[in-house]
């Protein structure tokens, strides 16, 4: 059986790979043909390079196994993605964007950004690595503009907190977030559905009003996607 590779229906830049032995994956289109980032093999179909996206590897990927609706992140999109690390998701995200969309990576361990900037945004021109904390939002503002959707996946015990500081500053009204909630980041003393619970309340709170929740076990245990729109004149008194 030869593989081949369609559109994923009603996720935009995604795409389903049946392979020789009639298995399904997703990828994405590979914005820098020839290379690979975390080992993920590369496939050619009609003149174009697709990158399996590997769901074990990065939590949108599993998001969108588990039964994501929508993705906002689309071609032409700017993206805010807090905790890029060496870049496995975010170099997914580069390809959907395209060459016309950015991807503003925040960082806050030097050798995982060194890997970011070697392997990664040297050989993809819409991707902005940056060494800062995402605690502090204000220290890196003159070096992000305005963007459609923020992406946080960061080892913090304030994880909501910390993206709504940051959409508060970057993000466009009517735009998009999602969040990797870490409940064993966030406190191991409670269970994680009440920490999601928790991190929930603080994204509405702020004017978020939430499309979908997503546990991405087995891919992530003890972690939630959480998609949701900034919606600021919705927020509650």
């Amino acid at each position: 059986m030869a593989v081949k590779v369609e559109p994923l229906p009603n996720f935009e830049g995604v795409y389903q790979v049946i392979l020789e032995d009639g298995a399904r994956r997703i990828a994405s289109k590979n914005l820098a043909p020839g290379r690979n980032v975390y080992g993920e093999r590369l496939i050619k179909y009609k003149g174009a390079e697709y990158r399996l996206w590997d769901p074990f590897r990065s939590k949108i990927a599993a998001a969108i196994i588990k039964g994501l609706k929508s993705l906002p992140i689309k071609a032409g999109s700017k993206v805010l993605y807090l905790g890029a690390a060496s870049g496995t998701t975010a170099s997914h995200v580069s390809d959907i964007v395209g060459e016309k969309g950015h991807v503003f990576c925040i960082e806050f361990a030097p050798r995982p950004l060194k890997e970011l900037i070697n392997n990664v945004c040297k050989f993809r021109l819409n991707m902005s690595p940056i060494l800062a904390d995402a605690r502090f939002p204000e220290k890196y503002a003159s070096l992000v503009e305005k963007v459609d959707v923020v992406y946080c996946d960061i080892a913090q015990p304030e994880q909501a907190q910390i993206l709504v500081d940051n959409a508060k500053i970057f993000l466009r009204r009517g735009g998009w977030i999602m969040l990797a909630i870490k409940a064993r980041s966030i406190d191991v003393t409670k269970e994680p559905s009440e920490i999601y619970k928790r991190e929930i309340a603080i994204l509405e709170d702020n004017g978020f009003q939430i499309h979908q929740v997503i546990h991405l076990e087995p891919y992530d245990r003890d972690h939630a996607m959480i998609l949701a729109q900034y919606k600021p004149s919705q927020k509650k008194s």
